[in-house]
C-alpha cells in the first residue's frame, strides 16, 4: 500500500513551553488540496509551521511520503519536498524579481520561465527589486519562489490577505492552475472560504489546536450551518 503525501498522528506543538496543537490526525493523499479553516487564533498557522519544521515538537509524528520528518530542520524538509509560503511572505526585497527565483532553486520542472508563465506580471518586473513591488506582485513572487524548491506540498498562509479584488481574482486563477492543472498537493490557509473552498478537495477546521469539522470542500461549502458556527460565514442569499 502507497504511504499518504501527509500523515501526522497525535500531533502536538507550539512555540517554546506553550502546545498549541492538541494532538493532530491529518491524512492528504498525493494530488490533493486540503482548505485549512477556522477562526483566528484556532492553530491554523502553527498547525502549518509545524509541517515546515518551524515550531516546538511536544509529541505525535508527522510523515512525509512515507518519510518521518518530525524532528528534521527546516531546511531539510524543503529539500524533502515541503514548499513554504507564510503569511509574512518573506520574499527578499533587497534582490529583484529573478534572483528571488534563483536564490533557493531545486532542480526539476518549475523554472524561472514557468514561473514566469505562471505570473506574467513578474516577468515583466523580473528586473525590479522586491521592495519595488506591490503587495500582490510580492504574494505573487512567494508563490513562484516557493514553485522554485519543486516541492511535492505547498503550504500557503492566507495568499489572499489584503490583496485588491482583481489581484486575488489574478492569484486564484494561478493556483487554480497549480493544484488543478499541475496536480500540485496543497495545504492552503484562508479566512475567505468561500473562495478557497471551490479550490480544494478537502476542509478541516481548527478550534482550539483541535480539529473540529473533517469532510468534502464541496460538502463543506453546502453546509451553511457548519461555515457559520465554526466560521461566522453568512449564508449566501438566494438569487431573486
Amino acid at each position: 500500500m502507497t504511504a499518504p503525501l501527509l500523515a501526522t498522528r497525535k500531533l502536538v506543538a507550539g512555540y517554546g513551553e506553550a502546545a498549541v496543537l492538541a494532538g493532530i490526525d491529518l491524512t492528504l493523499e498525493e494530488g490533493r488540496t486540503l482548505a485549512l479553516l477556522g477562526r483566528n487564533g484556532t492553530g491554523k498557522t502553527t498547525l502549518v509551521e509545524t509541517i515546515a519544521g518551524l515550531t516546538t515538537h511536544h509529541g505525535g509524528t508527522i510523515h512525509l511520503m512515507g518519510q518521518d520528518i518530525t524532528r528534521m530542520r527546516a531546511d531539510r524538509r524543503v529539500a524533502a519536498g515541503i514548499g513554504w509560503v507564510p503569511q509574512e511572505r518573506n520574499i527578499f526585497k533587497s534582490l529583484t524579481v529573478e534572483e528571488n527565483l534563483t536564490a533557493i532553486a531545486r532542480p526539476g520542472v518549475w523554472t524561472v520561465d514557468r514561473a514566469y508563465s505562471m505570473f506574467p506580471r513578474l516577468k515583466e518586473r523580473r528586473r525590479n527589486l522586491g521592495s519595488q513591488l506591490s503587495g500582490g506582485e510580492q504574494q505573487m513572487l512567494a508563490v513562484a519562489r516557493a514553485l522554485m524548491v519543486n516541492p511535492r506540498l505547498l503550504l500557503l498562509d492566507e495568499p489572499l490577505e489584503g490583496l485588491a479584488p482583481i489581484i486575488v481574482d489574478e492569484l486564484l486563477a494561478a493556483l487554480r492552475q497549480i493544484v488543478d492543472g499541475e496536480g500540485m498537493s496543497a495545504i492552503i490557509i484562508e479566512q475567505k472560504a468561500r473562495k478557497v473552498l471551490p479550490l480544494a478537495h478537502e476542509a478541516i477546521i481548527l478550534d482550539r489546536g483541535a480539529i473540529v469539522y473533517q469532510g468534502s470542500s464541496s460538502d463543506l461549502l453546502a453546509d451553511e450551518k457548519a461555515l457559520g458556527q465554526h466560521l461566522g460565514v453568512e449564508k449566501v442569499p438566494a438569487r431573486v
